[in-house]
């Protein structure tokens, strides 16, 4: 018996012991539990906790304003308010669509599908009136507190909409800078003109905030800024906007009267770069999406390219005169057309074999007088000028999709290549090259890039000017000076545009009528009217370029173009007080002494 009792205590103590190690082992477990849950995982439970009763906001940041040189506003950003809902917070859809939906200019049966659901964040109002979300609150907590008086007001309370405070683009001038400034996206992205090219610099940074969350909706006053927004830098351009207006009425006018394509307007300083003025027709207005179309949204004073026809021409006789191959007075025998490989050029209006001075070959735009003086140069030096007059590469002048023209090399030049070139046909090139070609005449032989970024404005409004444009000299002094006293017979009463003259200044410029290269046939049809021109001529102040894309009717760049360079340029005269000038000492011979002076048009 002694032993039986023996081994059924050690049974006992055994389980005792087994009993104890399991109690152990339990004890051990619920230690780990806690540590785990009150240590370990602490910090993600109250990240938790917190989550469910705060929720996070994007706060969106404007846009840098975009100034014209004075300070006067042409884009801006305006405040307005994003709301979303979160779907799982909508007790009653259809009761919140009867009340949001007239707030929101919709009907019940539009808004209620993106009320209904399980998605937590749905937009369902862009870009309103910051009062139509006050309305909007109001309304859903005057509901919300006529029902919490009833057994089953939890149940019926609407909860789930939330404002997002936001920004909408506001152009000011309306149509008279759009094709210069553009507009922005959907998503607040430049999507074209000053708003594309300039985009990264006008960006903001966005924001973020917090906001204590009751039952899906902001509890007033719990709003607490996480991360500050940024908002992007503004901009001031070197448009002057009464200049542009002016050149805006103007080319809407021509465009509109020979019921041409398009029409562009270039006003730009010769020695800094500045555009004062860019205009194109036809144009839009940026506030109203209806008036937006992808043509209208192309710049064709940098997008669109042309061959320049006789505006080209300056070129030519500005490289031979630097290459001391002619003088404004060498004379040259000019015949009605000449033959060269199997083409055969003519002047476009037919005339007997004369002799006229290079300054009178100007004047009246001869074709056959130009390709003499391009076979004086030769196929390399016309391309080497042609280059450092910069056709053939952007100008960088801050507008977006600038293209460089067409400028083939030499080695792929045809026969007929030289010739067709050296009176302006056979390459293109933009609106905005050909000023900067003009301007490098009036500007002593420098050429000067164009630029529309005067400079930037800071959040504290400290304007820092952009560093200037670097110059390279294309031309001498001396040639740069004896092609502005030669173009002054363009515009004298037996040159090509007489109509861009000009009472108590003098102005100097060049007509153009070029055939127009048309990429649907693969063909030419139609004409590129043009003139540019400068003055004071002796002393110039402003470039002004013309170019009318396929008028209708009557094509020559002198009657077309002409007339808008007077009106564009007279106002700029005035506008910035510059004093009428004398008229020239003297000038170069339009034509030999042995010569009759008969005018020939382009």
């Amino acid at each position: 018996m002694s032993k039986l009792n023996l081994t059924q205590q050690q049974l006992v103590q055994d389980r005792i012991r087994k009993v104890v190690a399991i109690a152990l082992v339990i004890l051990m477990l619920f230690s780990l539990r806690l540590i785990d849950l009150q240590a370990v995982r602490a910090a993600g439970f109250v990240e938790r906790a917190q989550n469910e009763l705060t929720k996070s906001g994007t706060l969106l940041a404007p846009r840098g304003t975009i100034y014209d040189i004075n300070g006067i506003e042409l884009a801006r950003s305006v405040s307005a308010i994003n709301i979303a809902v979160d779907q799982l917070l909508i007790n009653d859809p259809q009761t919140a669509a009867n009340l949001v939906a007239p707030i929101l200019g919709v009907t019940p049966e539009q808004l209620e599908p993106k009320l209904t659901g399980v998605r937590r964040y749905v937009l369902i109002a862009k870009d309103v009136a910051p009062a139509i979300w006050r309305e909007v609150n109001a309304t859903i907590s005057a509901y919300n507190e006529s029902v919490m008086s009833e057994s089953d007001g939890i149940t019926k309370r609407i909860g789930g909409f939330v404002p997002e405070r936001s920004f909408i683009r506001d152009y000011p001038s309306g149509p008279l800078t759009a094709s210069l400034v553009g507009i922005i996206n959907d998503q607040g992205v430049g999507a074209s003109g000053v708003e594309s090219s300039l985009n990264p610099m006008l960006s903001g940074v966005n924001g973020k905030y917090l906001y204590a969350n009751g039952r899906g909706s902001i509890i007033p006053g719990s709003q607490q800024v996480q991360v500050e927004a940024k908002s992007g830098t503004s901009i001031r351009l070197t448009i002057d906007r009464d200049v542009q207006w002016v050149a805006q009425n103007a080319i809407n006018q021509a465009v509109a009267s020979s019921r041409a394509q398009s029409g562009t307007v270039v006003v730009m300083d010769p020695k800094t770069g500045h555009i004062l003025a860019q205009a194109s027709a036809p144009t839009f207005d940026p506030n109203n999406s209806k008036s937006i179309t992808l043509e209208k949204l192309n710049n064709p004073s940098v997008q669109e390219v042309f061959e320049p026809g006789s505006t080209g021409k300056v070129i030519t006789v500005a490289a031979a005169l630097e290459e001391r191959k002619i003088t404004p007075d060498t004379v040259f025998t000019i015949p009605y057309s000449m033959k060269i490989y199997d083409r055969t050029f003519s002047d476009h209006e037919k005339h007997p074999t004369v002799k006229m001075t290079t300054t009178k070959m100007l004047a009246v735009s001869s074709n056959t007088g130009s390709i003499q003086v391009g076979q004086m140069l030769g196929k390399n030096t016309l391309y080497d000028y042609l280059r450092k007059f910069g056709i053939g590469e952007s100008t960088n002048s801050k507008l977006p999709g600038e293209s460089a023209g067409i400028l083939h090399p030499v080695k792929d030049w045809s026969g007929v290549s030289l010739p067709t070139i050296s009176f302006g046909q056979g390459y293109a090139l933009t609106a905005m090259q050909a000023t900067a070609v003009f301007a490098t005449i009036a500007n002593n032989g420098i050429r000067v890039n164009p630029t529309i970024l005067a400079g930037v404005v800071d959040q504290n409004g400290r304007y820092t000017p952009a560093k200037a444009v670097d110059g390279l000299r294309v031309l001498s002094d001396e040639t740069a000076a004896q092609m502005r006293l030669m173009m002054e017979g363009v515009v004298s009463t037996t040159g090509t545009a007489p109509s861009a003259a000009i009472d108590g200044y003098r102005v100097a410029g060049k007509t153009g009528t070029a055939q127009r290269y048309n990429t649907r046939c693969g063909c030419y049809s139609g004409y590129t009217a043009s003139f540019i021109g400068f003055a004071p001529a002796d002393q110039p102040k402003y470039v002004i370029s013309v170019t009318i894309q396929d008028p209708k009717g009557m094509h020559w760049g002198g009657l077309l173009a002409g007339p808008v360079f007077k009106k564009v340029m007279s106002f700029v005269l005035q506008n910035e007080r510059v004093k009428p000038t004398a008229a020239a000492e003297s000038i170069f011979a339009l034509q030999s002494k042995s010569s009759k002076n008969k005018k020939q048009s382009e």
